[in-house]
């Protein structure tokens, strides 16, 4: 494992690569929020046993990368030329990508931008389109124990998302939508108490569900026929991000093929860790 920073449009970004330096093909993970670390993502990391170079980056703000106060570069336009940028400056090629949750809408814009430069796509709780995705979500809140929705419900009238029993609702979403492991392993704990507040509260919002930031409108599902890559389509059953989003993309994407996990929530790569790296590593082995 070897890990550092690049200059990126100049910006310091962070990068962890592990797996053999002369491997045949290489995986770069894109990580959610907006504003979350990479460290979530660690579990996909067991695809360098099989011979992949796995690439892991911070998005400008967030973890170890540079820290800023410019507003204007947090934007999913900005996201996707850091993406571009890390790529370069580490010299490797075309990549198959992977993204989780915000990363998966990123990496679609990514290969919009940069087909090229891809060998493969994949999306994990992904989503082409945050008005989908917002409306799925306050589906999941109607069907939450009632204690849960009226404090929801209650407080977001009063746009009091600090209080107390708002907090503790929102919770009981996360633990049901974003992971449902009884005990959350520590680096899902850790990109969660890490999170960059500035790019979260910015970009998206208070929380998961109440997107009131600047990719609130964000929309490219109209877009996804023009993606023309072997793509693999995964998330969770009861994910905050639901099968309904996975399913716009998959038939939007030609050709694209969808797992749904029946255990898992947002994060299948922890919740149902063996089964998922067994099925991307399937798919990316499946790729000439």
């Amino acid at each position: 494992m070897s890990e550092g920073h690049v200059h990126v449009l100049g910006h310091k970004m962070f990068y962890r690569i592990c797996g053999p330096e002369d491997a045949r093909e290489t995986v770069l993970c894109v990580h959610g929020g907006p504003g979350a670390t990479h460290d979530y993502l660690q579990p996909l990391a067991d695809l360098s046993r099989h011979g992949y170079r796995v690439v892991f980056m911070d998005q400008l703000g967030c973890g170890r990368s540079e820290r800023t106060t410019d507003t204007s570069l947090f934007t999913v336009e900005h996201n996707v030329e850091e993406v571009e940028g890390v790529r370069r400056a580490l010299a490797l090629g075309r990549i198959h990508i992977i993204g989780s949750s915000y990363g998966g809408a990123l990496v679609l814009a990514y290969a919009l931008r940069y087909q090229e430069h891809l060998k493969s796509l994949t999306t994990v709780g992904g989503l082409a389109s945050i008005p989908l995705a917002v409306r799925e979500m306050w589906k999941l809140v109607d069907g939450m124990a009632k204690e849960d929705r009226d404090a929801i419900y209650q407080y977001d009238k009063l746009h009091e998302y600090e209080h107390p029993e708002y907090l503790r609702a929102v919770e009981h979403f996360y633990r049901q939508f974003v992971c449902r492991l009884p005990e959350w392993p520590p680096l899902v704990t850790y990109s969660f108490a890490e999170i960059s507040k500035p790019v979260y509260n910015y970009m998206n919002g208070p929380n998961e569900f109440t997107i009131t930031g600047t990719i609130r409108d964000w929309d490219i599902s109209q877009r996804l026929g023009e993606i023309r890559l072997p793509t693999l389509v995964t998330g969770g059953k009861y994910d905050e991000v639901t099968p309904a989003c996975a399913r716009e993309i998959a038939e939007g994407v030609p050709g694209a093929v969808r797992i749904e996990f029946q255990n898992s929530s947002h994060t299948p790569f922890w919740e149902e860790r063996a089964a998922y790296l067994d099925a991307v590593r399937s798919f990316l082995d499946s790729i000439a």
